[in-house]
């Protein structure tokens, strides 16, 4: 039991060391947008002062550009609002919320008691978006009540695992990326980290962790190779929709490989999959191993396969919906506009959401059997204990 807690110890430190270290390296010279001038503060609405609805009627020629711009506006809301947080907390200023004429992207009016963003420009304070993070706190700190409730100590390293591969892509790959460092070494090394990390703090340092880290690996390994053949198969460009333009055209030194980003999409897409069947597969042999003190390892194996047959059909299915799910919009959006269904299924974007797919669940379909395989090596080192010869009369 020492022993166990002190390897969950030097995991956990190690993990932070990393990531700290990562993210100072990742971070070294990173590109951003960010202003820090710009002031963006929580308020709450105290009352609306009043509503001014643009008026066309008095311009009586619509080329003159600089009398109708100011009206393309849109209406426009003037309220007064009481921030809560930061340097100015306590301070009531006057905002503004102002709409698009199209109504077809128009937001909620603000209205008394409502909980707001606003941002500071040089001219005064302007409606920023309705303040969303309080209810995704109170769903987030609902998963994590559930997860401590339902799986206890292992439901606890979930959680502490899930921090540090949010910590892995968001304070260090993403980083990593903006700063011009080599997209395809940054997302193995995410892949690398998190693999390890999540099967050493959720199933601990032994060898149930050791079959499913190598088994995961593999599976990655094979949706990476699949990504990088299609890639040039497919003849992909990277830009397959406006966010990709922004991403190409970014000024200063930093140039984007967009398609290092789609196979980064891809791995990292695919990891968590294949992760969720190695742990499935090394678990169960595991078990069975244990039961079957005498098992030998084609008998190990077969059952490895049988296990990963019945898992194969829901977890490929998971992954092709969770695409599907994740672009209902552009499927919806190109399926209207295109005019037949080869121009739909040859466009850039809907290929890459389906190679996507496909390279997941292909990772997922040979991570299966070579789980299985480093399960009936590993767990197989040992010689079988042999039962007691039963005494004749």
């Amino acid at each position: 039991m020492i022993k166990i807690k002190i390897t969950y110890l030097i995991t956990i430190i190690v993990s932070i060391s990393l990531l700290v270290i990562g993210n100072n390296i990742a971070k070294n010279g990173m590109f951003s947008f960010q202003n820090p001038s710009q002031e963006i503060v929580r308020a709450k609405v105290q009352r609306v002062i009043e509503k001014i609805e643009p008026n066309f009627d008095f311009i009586e020629d619509f080329s003159d550009y600089e009398t109708f711009s100011p009206l393309m506006q849109g209406d426009k809301i003037i309220f007064e609002a009481l921030i809560t947080n930061g340097s100015r907390k306590g301070e009531v200023v006057t905002a503004e919320q102002t709409f698009s004429p199209q109504l077809i992207d128009r937001t909620k009016e603000v209205g008394k008691g409502d909980k707001v963003l606003l941002f500071k420009s040089d001219i005064g304070w302007y409606f920023s978006g309705y303040a969303r993070i309080n209810a995704l706190l109170v769903l987030g700190c609902l998963f994590v009540l559930c997860l401590i409730i339902f799986g206890g100590a292992k439901g606890f390293n979930t959680i502490l695992s899930l921090g540090f591969t949010c910590t892995a892509v968001f304070a260090v790959f993403v980083p990593a990326i903006l700063s011009g460092k080599n997209i395809y070494v940054m997302s193995i090394i995410v892949c690398v980290f998190v693999i390890a990390m999540m099967n050493l703090i959720v199933i601990g340092f032994n060898k149930k962790a050791a079959a499913s880290m190598a088994g995961c690996a593999g599976g990655v390994l094979i949706a990476g190779i699949i990504a990088v053949v299609m890639d040039k198969a497919l003849y992909l460009t990277g830009i397959i929709d406006e966010h990709s333009r922004y991403l190409i055209n970014l000024p200063g030194d930093v140039q984007l490989n967009l398609n290092a980003v789609i196979f980064a999409g891809i791995i990292i897409g695919a990891m968590g999959a294949v992760m969720d069947v190695s742990i499935s597969i090394s678990s169960s042999l595991w078990e069975v191993k244990e039961k079957a003190l005498n098992i030998k390892f084609k008998e190990l194996l077969r059952s490895g396969f049988t296990i990963g047959r019945d898992i194969m059909g829901s977890m490929a299915d998971t992954l092709i919906l969770a695409y599907i799910g994740s672009s209902l919009t552009l499927v919806l959006l190109l399926t209207i506009f295109s005019t037949s269904l080869l121009g739909l299924f040859n466009s850039e974007m809907i290929a890459v959401e389906i190679l996507q797919a496909l390279a997941g669940s292909l990772g997922i379909l040979f991570a299966m059997p070579l789980t299985a395989l480093f399960c009936s090596i590993i767990y197989l080192k040992e010689k079988p204990v042999k039962q007691p010869e039963k005494l004749s009369d």
